[in-house]
């Protein structure tokens, strides 16, 4: 099993939600987060006075997947998250040794 953590701009999460469902992904977890990368911010104006937006907006979506599900829901993310555009984001891979439904005590797949 595998964990995918994507950064990704939050106006491209409903298209990646829905491209994951469409390929078998049955759950993801989003958190709205802020930072910043090469990208780096950007200057904004208010009430007469420039500033500084250092973090900028960005969703972070997590899903577990089984091995044989990974390309693909990779492949799904690349495909919906990317504008071509400097700011797009993410897309991290890690080990996932175990998994246990809290609810029903299912373990690692069929926790999934």
């Amino acid at each position: 099993m595998k964990k995918i953590e994507a950064i990704i701009k939050p106006f491209k999460l409903d298209d990646v939600r829905e491209g994951l469902s469409s390929i078998g992904v049955s759950g993801i977890t989003m958190t709205e987060v802020r930072g910043f990368g090469r990208q780096k911010g950007h200057k904004e104006l208010y009430r007469g006075a420039e500033y500084n937006v250092d973090f900028l907006p960005k969703v972070k979506i997590e899903l577990v997947v089984p091995d044989d599900l990974l390309d693909r829901a990779v492949e799904t993310i690349l495909a919906h998250a990317k504008t071509g555009k400097i700011g797009d984001g993410k897309i991290f891979v890690f080990n996932v040794e175990q998994v246990i439904r809290i609810r029903t005590g299912e373990t690692d797949e069929d926790a999934i």
